[in-house]
């Protein structure tokens, strides 16, 4: 058997496909990369299926060796890539050889990176996904993070196709940044009041970050009830909970709740959020659904129009 043996695995090291769908009435969430845009590019610039299996690190500190002839890439996060000792672009398909250290630093900037090889992972595939949700116990090696001395096997394939994203293609991770929401139907559970004070003032991401949801501190917003029966929570939700400090729920949140929702962010906004550190400003800013579904296609479009420079030519 071919692949990778896990030497440090960092402080989350997770196995990640696109997700899991179709799977919320027997209670299993999605799961799947917080940053779609990243993931998505890395298995891209290996030439892979988009939902080839890879790693989602969070914050960095992961050491792997080689026991594979294969090419690698390093999307999202700024976390210093080195091979053998020495530092290497991201956003770059490189070639590896059996024996090769690979080491991911901590990111100084973003919170996710991505690492795939060609042809992804091999991972078996729990209810028809091999995404990694360590709350339910399901996916990847054991249903949990990566620890040291597991072995994460791939194919061998010294002829795979390699390419790099230019510089002014890359997305820029910032510290402040604003995002885009829907409001829903409970928002008539908010006055006009609570809603201008929402879409008006700065929240701090707090420590309480995680790929459940992002709890945030700030102004609070009171709902005219303190709770719903429970129902169905779409990724991106925002529930307001007693305590007023808004909860942005994410890829492994619960499939169901009864907090009261102000509204729902955009996926493209939720996995810029995810790349977000504690200590980080956001802002909201109300959208109609109109212009959500525009900022998708625009998004959809850019990525699919964007070309990489292809190594192998």
């Amino acid at each position: 058997m071919s692949g990778f043996k896990v030497l440090q695995p960092g402080l989350l090291t997770l196995i990640q496909d696109a997700g899991r769908f179709g799977h919320h009435r027997i209670g299993l969430t999605n799961g799947g990369p917080l940053d779609t845009q990243a993931f998505k590019w890395a298995n891209r610039l290996l030439g892979n299926p988009l939902n080839s299996t890879l790693l989602e690190v969070s914050i960095g500190g992961l050491v792997l060796a080689s026991e594979v002839d294969t090419f690698l890439v390093v999307t999202g996060a700024e976390m210093p890539l080195k091979i053998n000792g020495v530092e290497q672009d991201r956003w770059h398909a490189h070639r590896i050889r059996h024996g090769d250290r690979i080491e991911l630093g901590f990111s100084k900037q973003g919170a996710r990176a991505y690492l795939a090889v060609t042809d992804g992972f091999d991972i078996q595939h729990d209810f028809s996904s091999s995404a990694t949700v360590s709350r339910e116990g399901i996916g990847g090696l054991n249903g949990g993070k990566l620890q040291p001395g597991d072995y994460l096997p791939c194919s061998s394939n010294t002829k795979g196709q390699s390419f790099r994203l230019a510089e002014q293609h890359r997305p820029q991770y910032q510290d402040n940044i604003n995002l885009r929401v829907i409001t829903g139907y409970q928002q008539q559970a908010f006055s006009d009041v609570d809603k201008r004070m929402f879409f008006s003032s700065e929240y701090e991401v707090t420590d309480r970050a995680d790929r459940m949801g992002y709890r945030l501190s700030g102004p609070e917003i009171k709902a005219s009830m303190e709770g719903i029966l429970s129902e169905g929570i779409c990724h991106g939700a925002i529930q307001i909970p007693a305590d007023g400090q808004p909860i942005v729920l994410l890829n492994d949140r619960q499939t169901i709740g009864g907090y009261p929702k102000i509204g729902s962010m955009i996926s493209i906004d939720t996995a810029r959020m995810a790349q977000q550190l504690p200590g980080s400003k956001v802002s909201f800013e109300e959208i109609s659904i109109d212009e959500a579904h525009n900022l998708h296609c625009l998004a959809h479009v850019k990525f699919e129009r964007t070309e990489p420079e292809d190594l192998g030519k």
